[in-house]
Formats: structure tokens, sequence, C-alpha cells
């Protein structure tokens, strides 16, 4: 049984339904699904058994405090792209030595602190990014574990804001760049250098673009073994896409077939960073119906979630589902859903054919990735609460945010 789905046109999250959780907890409302993180993380760990391997969760997909605690007890390594990311992990019960840095702009407050932590490795960005690094490791004392982000330049075939393999990307260093600064990095006294990393994009769902990403890394990874400068782990990111809309997303178990495969005889670790993968499909988006409008040309529903709260839509032109989370009467019509922000960018989905009255409670599935993470105050909005639901119970794991809260840190003007 899944852990989201409907019975007698419910919707349930694990055992409960998502209208009990609305009504006790208000909207918008993000919930997940303990067991869908738990499953989708098991699964992933189970299809590299008998390879050592880490699976380092992308804590920017989601970095709420409940989620990473979850990811921590289930054995999630973590991968964290700003010192703000690592202090979530640590307090949500990570290790320190199974964090590794991501992020092509670490500034140097952020690589000492992450250095004095202890982390796993730095993936370097730039030449200039790695003599910093080495600079600040011989000033503090602290030795730096480092892996040069490589960009293979690889098309992943995914939206051009979330490809990051190709030449006119920000990412990485180029693949004919990488030997000499692996040179540099080899004589510098204050830097280990630990192994490879390449990630290429997000939402990918062809196997090509990672088998040819990964030919390319371990044709590097052997010209650096012919020079004596010897890996401890190859980092292959993460991109692994879900299913939105009409998407087939890899087999986890394929992917990690080709992956073996194309090791070979190879022993080196093999590390990973899932994100979506792990947490899109466990999140729901709950959403009330404030008032239904029409124009010569459009139907509205206008609902209390808003562009501050899922900024997908907007910024991607993303899709996601939307349905009632029960039945009842309504007006069967091919809605757009929008939220109270004062932007015409102000939508969560177009043309979706619903039967819809004002106060239904609505669901915008795959919200558990790039959905809370990503919102704002935009409007003076409070942002929305977050839920976890495990079987039959649910714990609020970040409380709805008030105006008090959105003004705590801000003063008048008194000069």
């Amino acid at each position: 049984m899944e852990p989201i789905r409907f019975e007698a046109e419910v919707l349930y999250v694990e055992d409960m339904p998502a209208a009990t959780l609305a009504a006790e907890y208000g909207t918008p409302l993000y919930v997940y699904s303990r067991r869908a993180i738990a499953e989708s993380w098991q699964r992933f760990d189970a299809a590299f058994d008998g390879f050592s391997h880490r699976v380092c969760y992308a804590v920017k997909a989601n970095s709420n405090l409940g989620v990473l605690s979850l990811l921590a007890e289930l054995g999630a390594s973590f991968d964290i792209v700003s010192i703000g990311e690592m202090e979530r992990v640590l307090r949500a019960g990570g290790r320190a030595d199974r964090i590794v840095f991501s992020g092509v702009g670490k500034q140097s407050h952020e690589i000492e602190a992450a250095l004095a932590a202890g982390i796993a490795c730095i993936n370097v960005e730039s030449g200039s990014e790695l003599t910093r690094i080495g600079e600040i490791a011989a000033r503090t004392g602290f030795r730096a574990p480092v892996s040069l982000r490589v960009n293979p330049d690889v098309d992943a075939r995914t939206h051009p804001y979330i490809s990051t393999g190709l030449r006119e990307n920000k990412f990485g260093v180029p693949v004919d760049e990488a030997m000499t600064l692996y040179r540099r990095a080899a004589d510098m006294p204050m830097v280990d250098i630990v192994g490879i990393d390449c990630h290429i994009g997000s939402q990918i769902n062809a196997l090509a673009p990672f088998t040819d990403a990964l030919a390319r890394i371990l044709a590097l990874v052997d010209e650096l073994a012919a020079t004596g400068i010897e890996l401890a782990h190859i980092d292959l990111g993460g991109g692994i896409g879900v299913q939105y809309k009409d998407e087939t997303p890899l087999d986890i178990e394929e992917y990690a077939g080709a992956i073996r495969q194309a090791m070979g005889h190879r022993r080196d670790a093999l590390w990973f960073e899932p994100g979506r993968y792990l947490v899109a499909n466990a999140g729901l988006l709950l959403t009330r119906v404030v008032t239904l409008k029409d124009s010569e040309e459009k139907h509205f529903a206008v609902v209390d979630a808003a562009m501050n709260d899922l900024i997908r839509p907007a910024l991607y032109d993303a899709w996601q589902r939307v349905t009632r989370v029960e039945p009842g009467p309504g007006r069967n019509e091919t809605w757009d859903i929008v939220g109270p922000v004062c932007e015409t960018g102000d939508f969560l989905a177009k043309d979706r054919h619903l039967s819809l009255a004002e106060g239904d409670l609505l669901a915008i599935h795959s919200a558990g990735a790039y959905g809370f993470v990503m919102s704002s105050n935009y409007n003076s909005r409070s942002r929305a609460a977050e839920v976890i639901v495990a079987g039959d119970q649910s714990q609020c794991v970040r409380t709805r945010e008030t105006i008090d809260d959105q003004l705590r840190l801000e003063r008048k003007f008194t000069l």
C-alpha cells in the first residue's frame, strides 16, 4: 500500500486522512510521509549492497530538522552547500565526518568552520577556491580533505536552470584542467586529496548522461593513478528524476546495475548525492480554496497557498498534480489554481479540470523537494507549517510562522 494514496476518493498520508491534518494544523500545510522517505532511502542504499558506498542526502532539497533527523537515524550521510546546512545536519544528529561540502561560492568563514568541524570532504569548484582552502588549512592547522568537482561537459537533457554539467554552466572544473589542479593540490602540505566529484544536473530520467559522465570521470581517475594520485572515492552526485506528471523515472536498480558495470573491477568507494529522489514524492502541500473567480477567458480557483509557498511552477514552469482531498459537490471546469500574491506569475497550476467549490481542500502532490525550502515572506506572508506523519500519528516539525516571527529581526529607522 502506497504511503500517499486515495481510498474511496479520500486522500491519506499513511494512516491519516489529509483532511484531518489540515483541520489540526491549518493551511497552507506541508505534509511528509516518514515511510515514503525511509523506503526511498533504503531502496537507494540497498541498490549498492556489496559495494563500498555512501548515500549523501542533498540537504538543499528539504532541510527541515525533522526530515534530517529521520535520515540521520537511517544512516544517511549528507551533502551541504552552506554552513547553515551543516549546522542543521549537526543539530539533527548527523555526523560531521559524514558530510560533504559542495557549492560554487563557499566563503572563507564557511570553509574554516567546515574544517574545524571535521567534515569528510570539500568538493572544490575552482583553482581559486583550492588556493583559499590550502591557505585556510595552513593558517588554522586543520587538514583539508578535498575532491575536485569536475565538469564532464555532458548534456543532462533537463531544464536549463537545473543543468549543471555543461561548459557554459557555472559549476565545476573543466575536465581538461582537472589534472593541473590535482597536481597543485598534491603539492599543498595541509591538503589531502580524497576523491573526485561530478554532478551534471537534476530531474534526469535517462541512463546515458550518467554513464557518459562516469566514463569521462573514470578516464581521469586512471590518468591520475598513472601519476601517483590515488583517490579514495568517486562522487557521482545526484540528479535522478522522479515522476511529477507522465515522466518515466529511472529504475534505481537499473541505474545501480549500469554504474556497477561501468566500474568493472574497480573498488573505489562510490558516493552519491540524491535529494529530490528521496523526498519529492513523500510530500504534499495542502491548501484551501478561498474563492472561485471567472473572467471571459479563464476560471480561477484562488487558494490560500501562493508562489511564496511553492515557487517551482512560477520559476521553472513546473507541473505538479493537484487533487481534491475528499469528494463533494462542485463546479466542473478547467481551472487555474492561483494564489493571493500580487503577481500574475502567482500560480500553482494551470488548466486543471476539477470539480471545485469554495472551501474545498486541495493537495499539490510531489511537494517534498524544493517546496518549503524555497519559500519566502514575499507580500509579508507567513510561511507554512510542516508536519511528518508516521502511521496514524503526526508531529509538527515546523510551527506556522507568525507576523511577529517575520518582524523579529527588523527595527524602525530612528536616526
